[in-house]
């Protein structure tokens, strides 16, 4: 049931065509829809805003088409795919209208949005080797209507390529800061901006940096105020929550 079916019926209840009763059960016999392998929460836009978004990895080519197929014919207009391989990428696109990226793994099938106007969310990189993780977070949080303005590549290696950006930052609602190795860009960013910074730990680095653990303590020991930590490689969590601040503001 979409928000405009919802109105629609509640419109119905206030001019008496439909008995409250019978609204509640409409909304009860649609709680989620049951595919046997998945059970689809075709309420989750109504709760939410944003509808049920498909974690890729783990699923096969058929649960994935399946899936998407199913809630593209729920009056659904598109649906974002995270973590999606190359080859379930190609099966889809024979089934379904399909944008893929092979940097972050992100699918978006059905109609996709070109209205990526709102406010602006800037997303930096320590390394060029984070852009995988960062382009997940940049096309989710593209993908629910926001700007976004990427700066790769400005780690605090040689920080004065962060620094000589320090006006692209200042015009952020919201920073996602995306390291590998020691994490500390997240610090250095959330020292330099009035808005929350999303830090994302990735699993680059060598041996010590534990597959992004110590990025990830790091992050979570920020002296910066400000600063939030979401998992390692999370770009699609990065993203998604960068989003709802922006819109927020």
């Amino acid at each position: 049931m979409t928000k405009d079916e919802l109105k629609e019926m509640l419109e119905k209840v206030a001019n008496g065509s439909l008995t409250p009763d019978e609204a509640v059960t409409k909304i009860r016999l649609q709680p989620y829809d049951d595919l046997g392998f998945a059970k689809i929460d075709v309420h989750r836009e109504i709760r939410q805003g944003a509808g049920e978004v498909i974690y890729g990895e783990g699923k096969t080519d058929e649960q994935i088409c399946k899936i998407v197929k199913h809630i593209l014919a729920s009056d659904s207009e598109s649906v974002l795919i995270t973590r999606m391989s190359p080859d379930s990428a190609e099966r889809l696109a024979k089934e379904v209208e399909l944008f893929y990226d092979k940097t972050s793994k992100i699918g978006i099938a059905g109609k996709r949005k070109t209205d990526c106007s709102r406010g602006n969310i800037v997303i930096a990189t320590g390394g060029t080797s984070d852009i995988p993780v960062a382009e997940e977070a940049a096309l989710t949080a593209e993908y629910y209507g926001s700007r976004v303005t990427r700066l790769y590549d400005v780690g605090v290696a040689g920080i004065h390529r962060l620094l000589d950006n320090a006006a692209v930052l200042a015009e952020a609602n919201a920073v996602i800061a995306v390291a590998g190795m020691e994490g500390a860009l997240a610090s250095v960013v959330g020292g330099m901006v009035d808005c929350p910074v999303i830090a994302v730990p990735t699993s680059v680095g060598y041996g010590a940096s534990f597959n992004g653990l110590a990025a990830l303590l790091s992050m979570l020991n920020s002296c910066a105020s400000g600063v939030s930590v979401v998992n390692i490689d999370n770009g699609f969590g990065a993203g998604y929550l960068a989003n709802m601040i922006n819109k927020s503001r």
